[in-house]
């Protein structure tokens, strides 16, 4: 079901391959979330409908590419279509509160499920059609990737006769999968002069969230051996979510002393 959508998507509707691999992983993620099953319900619809869903999809993840929440959230939500297609309510503004779980978490489809299914597909659409005998190693490239939030995506043309066995955990996801500590890895900046400690840091974050923090690092010494910055991991990327609260920082205070928060981003993300 999931390929015969896919296939519409990118070949009878001619939509940008790399956009629509993202469209898949967001679809099959919010299936994830226990909402009805919309690929299900797609099968049936007419292409008119099919395009206007994978434009909301893609309004969406173009909403979560932004590093704040959109400044004008749209009346309807921004997805009413997929809302009366799943027969239940999703906007925008639902998943900017849980941004960088949904990030997370459809990378992880991305990269796990929808780079092994969609193959052969791919290499028809990019003018590679998939052989008999696979003959190179080389990854296709794909139109957008490396993303400016869900990074590089690696695709190895397989052969027509490679074996897909079916069931989620044997294409390479689960549910118990752990996303890279980057992506629940905040940065916390201090003000100069009021040096914070790594215990401090962990009494605040564990008496506003539970046991949530992995690891501390302290980085940025002045002369005067203060720390400047640090970069927390915490133990799930929905702690993220619960810290920032919707919002691109989030500020703190202990001891009289100011934490500011927001998502770490490493120097390849950046560039």
């Amino acid at each position: 079901m999931d390929r015969k959508i896919f296939s519409r998507l990118a070949i009878s509707l001619v939509r940008d391959p790399g956009q629509s691999l993202l469209v898949m992983a967001l679809w099959l993620w919010l299936e994830e979330k226990r909402f009805p099953n919309i690929i299900v319900k797609m099968l049936g619809l007419g292409d008119i409908l099919v395009y206007a869903l994978a434009d909301e999809a893609a309004s969406c993840l173009q909403a979560l590419e932004s590093y704040r929440s959109p400044s004008i959230v749209p009346l309807d939500g921004g997805m009413p279509l997929t809302s009366a297609i799943m027969g239940r309510t999703i906007s925008f503004q639902m998943i900017q509160q849980i941004k960088f779980t949904a990030i997370a978490e459809i990378k992880l489809f991305l990269n796990n499920v929808c780079a092994f299914i969609f193959t052969d597909i791919l290499q028809v659409v990019l003018g590679s059609p998939p052989v008999a005998i696979a003959i190179s190693s080389q990854p296709l490239v794909i139109p957008g990737f490396p993303h400016p939030i869900f990074g590089p995506l690696t695709i190895i043309p397989r052969p027509l006769n490679h074996y897909l066995p079916s069931g989620g955990a044997m294409w390479g996801w689960s549910r118990s999968m752990e996303v890279p500590v980057d992506d629940r890895t905040l940065f916390l900046t201090f003000s100069r002069g009021y040096p914070v400690t790594e215990n401090e840091i962990r009494e605040l974050f564990t008496s506003h969230f539970g046991d949530c923090v992995d690891y501390v690092e302290l980085d940025g010494f002045t002369s005067i051996d203060q720390p400047l910055y640090a970069r927390m991991a915490v133990r799930s990327v929905l702690i993220v979510d619960q810290i920032l609260n919707g919002k691109h920082i989030a500020k703190f205070r202990i001891n009289g002393k100011h934490i500011w928060a927001r998502k770490y981003e490493s120097r390849e993300t950046r560039t």
